[in-house]
């Protein structure tokens, strides 16, 4: 079987086609497609966008892709196929409630309220200063003091403690305009949107108009959110080891808004990734915080980090799950622990009658772990809203693969064993690899980084047990409920402990709704101090270990006990096609469109060595017909954005993308500013040819006018004839 061929049989694996004769009957087409070069693409569901670089599913002979690719100039422009529009839905600073819709769309969530009127949430993850500081006066249209306060922190380096400012330092009002700014445009938004015979348009001023923002409930106590869960009482308790920010149970504002779902129940779920960047990460070994000092406000010019640290935010109160109810503006969002403390980025939900329910979420970090959750009581009907009271009992799960292809889950709970994968399971693969913990001195927040298996040993001799990591301080409910939190707070290095598997930046998890199946996206494989994707498992195609392109898993899930067993296996391979990749790299969001074919969006970051993949992109890879088996590339976007959060009306009409973060790493383009690449590439017979490459040095996305700053979007794709996407 030569190699394109192999691949997309792995792809019509990942759709839940078997390999038998139905299969073969879909390839067939695909290879005489091949064949006859361009004469193949008319059987397509559409002509697929352009990408910068040969694939097996251009339609092109290996002649006619040396010719056409030779030479390529890049647009700073959403591109979508030929036949279809994209229609600018809501833009970083429209008014919105009572705030503004924010910056860094990620995450989105299309929620029908009739057949022409739906609620659609929408995530707010970070804030880009280089892109963000060029636009927010016209976004805003307010000034904000940056270059005051860049001025007065470079004597500081840049960062200071505003914790323990004095009331009346000069520096502080200033140091709370820009915080305060960045938060407001952090968070969550939910806006009403209308279709007419001109697609999807914003119904402004809707009663179901919603801001959730960094600091919601810091001025208006009524809108702080809530905590379900064993994380409460510790919250709640009255003598932490560490930090304690005199609210109790009550949370001011969420921020790091990455990945996200929806319940059959009509809730949104919204994961806080990088909250590390905004407040502390590390917590004791009670899940208290560590003080807001561990993590000082910092603004230089191309760092706004350290959001929390002026408000003196309590670190354990984020990097959760937040539950809200898109038709209920009025009704307090709420963090779920007993879907663990990490750097929430994918969130996919199982719930059948009779049936607990099941939880799937991955931590966005190197050597970051895939998570389940099972409730204690059982789904009655899934659509059902008192399902939301399933999550508040329960256990949280981690994932142990092994190189067979088969896993076991790990409940992350005081009795579970400490068996951490040793550094020696690294060394086989060529490099040193500690071994992070939850610091040996519990007295102290944070970790510990053990270089050697005789050290390794020593911890586990010491603490053999979660519950000698994280001790109880008594023996009634109570303790034993705020031990389960700190575990829960902790649930990364709790998982470590527990010898969960170290993976490759678990961004996205969706349930296959044909089959069943999880299907999660593994952005690359790296290693940082803090961990490492398991080599034994993440390999490239002759067996790299540290494969930077990502990767795409079916894992089958059918037992919800304790202790229970799953299958998995890779299915789609990032890389460049001759490489054996399928020609994207770095998959991120996955989701399926209403008749099961999967679309996904990748994340690929700013390195020169992956810029031959040109800007990130959105795919789709057909579940049947002519298409299946292949990756088709169906939007690109403009300069240094990542394309997030693909969603789906009712009939398949309507595709919803967030532009995220253009111009993030050049900002402003000035005029017509270019800069030339070269790039080696390969036909599809194998011949190797250069490739000479126009490409904008910066954005004004989507205004397109020189010297404009780009702006963060969501869009609306559709076909001009007002067909369903792949009719």
């Amino acid at each position: 079987m030569n190699r394109s061929s192999l691949k997309r049989r792995k792809l019509l694996q990942l759709l839940g086609i078997g390999a038998g004769g139905s299969a073969a009957a879909m390839v067939s087409p695909l290879l005489g497609a091949h064949a006859s070069g361009s004469a193949g693409k008319a059987a397509l569901p559409f002509v697929p966008v352009r990408a910068p670089l040969p694939l097996p599913s251009d339609g092109l002979s290996e002649v006619e892709q040396r010719q056409v690719y030779r030479e390529l100039s890049v647009e700073d422009k959403l591109l979508v196929p030929e036949g279809y529009r994209a229609d600018l839905i809501a833009i970083w600073g429209d008014r919105l409630a009572a705030g503004r819709f924010g910056f860094n769309n990620d995450y989105l969530a299309l929620l029908p309220l009739t057949s022409t009127r739906a609620l659609l949430s929408v995530n707010f993850e970070y804030i880009s200063p280089l892109s963000w500081a060029a636009g927010y006066g016209e976004a805003v249209g307010t000034p904000l003091p940056l270059e005051p306060l860049q001025q007065a922190l470079a004597s500081r380096g840049g960062s200071i403690d505003a914790a323990n400012l004095a009331a009346d330092d000069p520096l502080l009002p200033l140091i709370e305009a820009v915080a305060r700014a960045a938060m407001a445009d952090l968070g969550i938004g939910v806006i009403e949107l209308e279709r007419g015979s001109e697609g999807w348009r914003q119904h402004r001023g809707s009663r179901f108009e919603r801001r959730i923002d960094g600091l919601s409930g810091l001025s208006q106590p009524g809108e702080a959110l809530r905590c379900s869960g064993p994380a409460a009482a510790v919250f709640s308790h009255s003598q932490p080891l560490g930090f304690r920010d005199g609210l109790g149970e009550r949370i001011l504002g969420t921020f790091a808004n990455c990945g996200g779902g929806t319940t059959p129940w009509g809730t949104v779920l919204s994961a806080e990734e990088n909250f590390q960047s905004q407040v502390p990460e590390a917590v004791f070994a009670d899940g208290s915080a560590s003080a807001p000092a561990a993590r000082p406000f910092r603004w230089d010019g191309s760092r706004l980090d350290g959001l929390g640290n002026p408000f003196g935010l309590a670190g354990n109160k984020y990097g959760w799950m937040v539950e809200f109810d898109p038709r209920q503006p009025h009704r307090a969002a709420v963090k779920h622990s007993l879907l663990g403390r990490f750097r929430h980025e994918a969130v996919a939900v199982v719930a059948r009658q009779g049936e607990p329910l099941v939880v799937y979420s991955g931590c966005d970090r190197h050597g970051g772990h895939l998570y389940r959750f099972v409730s204690a009581g059982l789904v009655r009907d899934p659509s059902d809203p008192a399902n939301s009271k399933l999550f508040e009992t329960g256990r949280l799960e981690a994932a142990r693969l092994e190189a067979d292809g088969s896993g076991r889950w790990i409940a992350l709970e005081a009795a579970t064993p400490v068996q951490p994968q040793p550094p020696s399971d690294f060394e086989r693969f060529g490099w040193q690899q500690p071994t992070v913990l939850p610091h040996s001195d519990r007295q102290r927040s944070g970790s510990e980084a053990l270089a050697s298996d005789a050290e390794l040993q020593a911890y586990c001799k010491r603490y053999q047990k979660l519950a000698d990591l994280y001790p109880s301080r008594g023996q009634d409910a109570a303790a034993r409920l705020r031990q389960q939190g700190a575990i829960l707070i902790d649930a990364h290095l709790a998982a470590n402990a527990a010898g969960a598997s170290g993976c490759p930046r678990p961004e996205d998890t969706d349930i296959d709704p044909i089959n069943g199946d999880l299907l999660i996206a593994f952005t690359a494989a790296g290693r940082d101090d803090g961990g490492s994707s398991d080599p034994a498992i993440f390999t490239g195609p002759k067996g790299q270990p540290l494969w930077p392109h990502g990767w795409v898993m079916r894992l089958s899930d059918n037992d919800t006990g304790r202790g229970a067993r799953f299958r998995w296996r890779m299915v789609a391979l990032g890389g460049v096609p001759w490489e054996g990749g399928l020609g994207f790299s770095n998959p991120d969001n996955l989701a399926f469109d209403p008749a099961g074919n999967l679309w996904m969006v990748t994340d690929r970051p700013g390195a020169a060595s992956l810029d031959v993949f040109g800007n990130n992109s959105c795919w789709l890879l057909p579940r049947a017909g002519p298409g299946a088996g292949q990756a088709l590339c169906f939007a690109i976007g403009p300069m240094e954005c990542e394309l997030c959060g693909p969603c789906f009306d009712a009939g398949g009409h309507t595709l919803f993308l967030a532009v995220q973060h253009p111009g993030e790493g050049q900002g402003v383009r000035q005029g017509k500013a270019l800069e030339a690449q070269a790039h080696s590439l390969v036909d599809r017979s194998g011949q190797r040819f250069e490739q000479l490459r126009w490409v904008p040095i910066g954005s004004n996305w989507p205004s397109g006018v020189p010297a404009r700053p780009p702006r963060p979007g969501v869009v609306a794709i559709r076909r001009l004839d007002g067909k369903p996407l792949l009719s």
